[in-house]
Formats: structure tokens, sequence, C-alpha cells
């Protein structure tokens, strides 16, 4: 991301947040950190904040959750979210990310994500993948298959 851009897009960011969504750091133009809120009522997210962490390359963005103890910011359970804070989001990997995304939109799909969830779950073969990978979240090949959750 070049500083004019990033710059530009880090004035227009403070301006426009959705509900829910709080930049939280932005100390340089190669990671920015956010605080995410569930609005709804759902009881699996209820007076829970959680980090999403963008650290950007020149393609486009690598964007995981960042577990904190202090203040509290728990990697939300989800069936399309490991427990090191991978996301399995299509348009977060290479084929599905675009230029029309940007930090608002992508917090918003994740925020959706997390809305619209009622399995309070890993995804399968969690513990096996978080053990094993050695992969960048950005090279992981995730299946996209199950538009249930």
């Amino acid at each position: 991301m070049s500083a004019t851009f990033a710059t530009k897009r880090l004035s227009k960011i403070h301006q426009s947040l959705p509900p829910g969504i709080t930049l939280v750091a932005a100390d340089d133009f190669k990671e920015w950190q956010m605080d995410i809120r569930v609005l709804d009522a759902n009881p699996i997210y209820l007076n829970q904040t959680f980090r999403l962490r963008f650290r950007f390359s020149n393609n486009y963005p690598i964007v995981t959750f960042t577990p904190l103890h202090q203040p509290p910011r728990p990697i939300p359970l989800h069936p399309h979210i490991y427990s090191n804070g991978y996301i399995c989001l299509d348009l977060l990997g290479s084929s599905g990310w675009s230029p029309v995304q940007n930090v608002e939109s992508v917090c918003m799909s994740i925020q959706s994500m997390l809305t619209g969830n009622s399995k309070a779950e890993r995804p399968p073969g969690d513990e096996e993948f978080v053990r094993r990978n050695t992969l960048r979240p950005r090279d992981v090949r995730f299946v996209y298959e199950d538009a249930s959750v």
C-alpha cells in the first residue's frame, strides 16, 4: 500500500467507520488493528469485543484475529475461524480479494459473518490445522463450501 493511499484511507476511515467497528492502532501503513463487536443479541458474542489485525502487502492485506489479555480480546468461536486467528473467508484469499475491498468492508463482512453464526464451535480439524500449519494466512488454500454458517 503506498503511503499516499494509506494516508488518505486512514484519514477517511476515522470519519466513516460503521457501528461496532473501531480503529485501535494504525501507527504505520503496514499494520492496522481494529476492534469489532457484534451489534445484535447473538448470545455467542454478547458483550465481547474482538481484535482484527490487518497486515498490508503490495497486493492485498492479511487479516487475522489477534488474542489479547489486556484488554481481553478472545478469538471468536466460529466454524470458519481457527483458534490461531486464521479466518476462512473467500474475500481474504488471493482469488477472492478485489481492489474494491477496504478495511471497512472487510470488517463489515466479518461482523456480518459473526452476526449470522449460530454455532459456537471451531472448524473441523482445528487442533490439527493449528498444530501443523506453517503457512501464512494468505498462503493457506481453504475450501469455501459451507455457506450455512
